[in-house]
């Protein structure tokens, strides 16, 4: 901390240093500058980005399709939902598509009551991100994953695990 200093002075003390003087906030007034290595510097800056970029996950869109038209068994759409659930509990959103053909399209409704029935069953770890709305013969959604409610799926989901080792004991 050397205080306000003129420009010629603080590259003179720079290179008597054998250092760089390096301008840290220009926007400032004075400006502020550092005596520091910029060599150094730069590979620090570097190695700090590598690190946050490391730490950040990125969310993908994963997308569940619900057959090729509204004609699938309840028990089909039952794994698309469990499919769904686990690229939650991944964390990453969901995109759910149904598609109509034909005479389908004369039965909207039934569509909208399926998907309202699928964010019903994924309401533990999820939360509606766009509402289900057609788009000609597709009628989409998208669910996002909720980290409250799916930090107390997994923890009661691991109660239940522990209980049912504690029962063959008990017997």
């Amino acid at each position: 901390m050397l205080g306000v200093v003129d420009k010629m002075e603080g590259i003179r003390l720079a290179q008597d240093a054998g250092l760089d003087l390096v301008e840290v906030s220009p926007n400032s007034d004075p400006p502020v500058c550092r005596i520091l290595d910029f060599g150094k510097y730069r590979y620090e800056q570097s190695k700090k980005e590598r690190a946050n970029r490391a730490k950040t996950k990125t969310v993908e869109t994963k997308e569940v399709r619900l057959g090729r038209s509204m004609k699938i068994d309840p028990h089909d759409v039952q794994i698309r939902i469990n499919q769904a659930r686990r690229f939650l509990l991944d964390g990453h959103k969901v995109l759910i598509v149904q598609n109509f053909r034909g005479r389908e399209m004369m039965h909207k409704e039934r569509g909208i009551i399926r998907m309202q029935e699928i964010i019903a069953q994924l309401d533990d770890v999820s939360k509606v991100e766009t509402p289900p709305k057609f788009a000609g013969r597709r009628q989409t959604m998208v669910l996002g994953p909720d980290q409250t409610k799916i930090k107390s799926f997994l923890a009661s989901r691991a109660a239940m695990e522990v209980q049912k080792q504690e029962e063959p004991e008990a017997n």
